[in-house]
């Protein structure tokens, strides 16, 4: 469950918390024909990086050159948060990520595994991100709900919105 305190006192803790627990979000590119497809992320919180596993001969690799700008688009496990992480993008096929990030689902893509010829690697540096997080906590939601139907000038305090720009 998504904690609604880390949200407000650390925005950025609780994005990286909760992207290490998907499997998978919509990753594309900023442009003109605008398309994402899902990909699973590798996080490199070190360096504030995320990683990703992909074809050569895709279209999201073939469409990447310098300076490109990525979207990834996140809803966390629970479904208590969603997310939108903007920032560049780049094909970087660095063997020690593949080494390191590789397993039995990567490599069940790859037919001639760490040493196909089609295998790179994206890395994506976020750098802001807009999230909405909130309560998984049925009690409180039905409260807020209850007391905007009450009112109609109130709206359901239900979670935290927040833009956060990556230092």
């Amino acid at each position: 469950m998504v904690s609604l305190s880390t949200a407000n006192k650390d925005p950025e803790k609780l994005i990286w918390d909760e992207l290490d627990r998907v499997t998978a979000g919509m990753l594309g590119l900023k442009g003109d024909s605008f398309e994402l497809q899902p990909m699973s992320p590798n996080l490199d919180i070190s360096t504030k990086s995320i990683w990703f596993y992909t074809r050569k001969s895709g279209d999201l690799a073939r469409s990447i050159a310098l300076g490109s700008e990525a979207l990834f688009v996140v809803v966390g496990k629970d479904r208590d948060f969603h997310a939108v992480l903007k920032g560049p993008i780049e094909v970087n096929p660095n063997p020690a990520r593949i080494e390191e990030y590789w397993s039995s689902i990567v490599e069940a893509w790859y037919h001639d595994g760490k040493d196909d010829p089609d295998l790179t690697m994206l890395q994506f540096r976020p750098r802001e991100c807009s999230f909405w997080a909130s309560t998984g906590n049925l009690l409180t939601f039905g409260w807020e709900i209850a007391k905007a139907n009450l009112d109609p000038d109130k709206e359901p305090d239900v979670g935290v919105h927040k833009h956060i720009a990556f230092v």
